[in-house]
């Protein structure tokens, strides 16, 4: 069973005085965030509950049922709260398609099919996709490219890295 954890949020500021928080979503349908158990990095559980655009009402999930938080100083101690959801839970992709996190652990191979590396992680800042191999920390913008190939079910990517990021990505003195 896959047991990593896929980010799909982070709590931002409290909104009014009833508890209610702001959310930034990774979700391609933000919708959906109220279909999960999302949890925490320290193990915590919560459901939420969208009041309107990118506000909601959050519920701590326990043994007992869930309990709504519905005062703003215990909404505002949430603030950059990282909400997670089982990979596992998420719904399977079609054909082509894939989850980011789904590459993490992928072999690297060049365009001869030598492996170089190995997908330590994917980075995206706003302006695209990066993937950081390993070993060396090496980034690869996530571009056809620089990336013309990814296989799942094999286990692998193919990489092309540009001219600049092979020769250091630095410019020169």
């Amino acid at each position: 069973m896959d047991d990593r954890l896929i980010l799909m949020g982070v709590i931002g500021k409290p909104h009014g005085v009833r508890g209610q928080v702001r959310v930034n979503v990774f979700a391609e349908e933000p919708e959906a965030l109220e279909t999960y158990t999302l949890t925490d990095r320290k193990g915590r559980r919560f459901a939420l509950e969208w009041a309107h655009e990118n506000v909601a009402a959050l519920s701590e999930v326990t043994a007992a049922g869930k309990r709504r938080i519905t005062d703003r100083n215990e909404a505002e101690t949430l603030t950059n709260v990282e909400l997670f959801v089982p990979r596992a839970a998420l719904p399977e992709t079609d054909d082509e398609e894939f989850y980011l996190a789904d590459l993490i652990g992928l072999e690297a191979r060049d365009e001869a099919g030598q492996a170089i590396g190995t997908v330590a992680n994917v980075l995206d800042y706003g302006a695209g996709a990066s993937l950081e191999l390993a070993p060396g920390g090496r980034l690869v913008p996530f571009t056809k490219a620089a990336v013309p190939a990814v296989n799942i079910g094999s286990g692998f990517v193919v990489v092309i890295p540009p001219a600049e990021v092979e020769a250091g990505g630095g410019a020169e003195p």
